[in-house]
């Protein structure tokens, strides 16, 4: 099982994940190695935390501070060149177009953006998109990048509120759906970028700070609890998994059980 889906739930908070009121998260702490207290970068910004997701650097190394891409100095090869480079076919489903910059130009087969506030439910749609997608064509590697808990729950309604609540528990549903229909094809990683307080985040608060992370495969041991996890331990995680070199420049650790 060496494909990957990753998904990331962005501004999803280990308490509100706890609290969402998911009839799906005590099967997904059982099935996982996972952890409710990892921690994003600093700032703690949606496309900053997403380079630094998939380029295994801190974002003083990418130069990207806010939610505008910055050309770095010293580029650095992320997780969608090396899968490139290794033959690998990616496929990437998105709410919000700036995260098109995680990857350089051509290291996609497929690709969809569906802005989060074009329907209701996007996320659920770009989980669909991304379902029909793997079952014709099989990637190597999916990105399905939900936005709605951010944007929708966290910035219009409040972290901590019930409709911050009710998008992190219809973005669990989404990953039950996807364990459903691919698991057995796929190894599946869950993750937040960062968390949010009030109606805003990108502090070193905690509550913008720590955030969960569930890897669901034949590498990791069912119901284990990680410590000392980073953000920066996910692209290294992804290649070992796949079988593919990590970028020399990456800072990141393998999570993958070598026993």
């Amino acid at each position: 099982m060496n494909k990957v889906i990753l998904i990331s739930i962005d501004g999803m908070r280990p308490d509100g994940l706890k609290m969402c009121n998911s009839d799906f998260l005590d099967e997904l702490i059982k099935m996982s190695s996972y952890t409710f207290d990892a921690r994003t970068v600093y700032p703690s910004i949606t496309l900053p935390c997403h380079l630094s997701m998939f380029q295994s650097i801190p974002p003083e190394r990418h130069g990207t501070l806010s939610n505008e891409y910055v050309t770095p100095v010293r580029p650095v090869n992320g997780l969608l060149e090396q899968l490139l480079a290794a033959d690998k076919r990616s496929a990437m489903y998105y709410g919000w177009e700036p995260i098109r910059a995680i990857g350089k130009p051509c290291s996609l087969k497929a690709s969809e953006y569906i802005h989060a506030y074009t329907f209701d439910h996007t996320d659920a749609m770009l989980t669909d998109r991304a379902l029909a997608y793997i079952e014709l064509a099989h990637p190597d590697f999916v990105f399905l990048y939900m936005v709605e808990t951010d944007e929708k729950g966290g910035h219009d309604s409040g972290w901590m509120t019930e409709t911050y609540l009710d998008c992190i528990r219809r973005g669990i549903e989404n990953v039950k759906k996807v364990y459903e229909t691919v698991g057995d094809e796929y190894t599946i990683i869950v993750t937040a970028d960062h968390g949010g307080h009030g109606r805003s985040h990108g502090t070193d608060m905690p509550e913008d700070m720590i955030i969960p992370m569930f890897f669901m495969g034949e590498n990791f041991v069912p119901g284990e609890e990680l410590e000392n996890v980073s953000l920066l331990d996910i692209a290294p995680t992804i290649a070992d998994v796949m079988g593919i070199q990590p970028a020399p420049e990456w800072e990141g650790k393998s999570l993958v059980n070598k026993k």
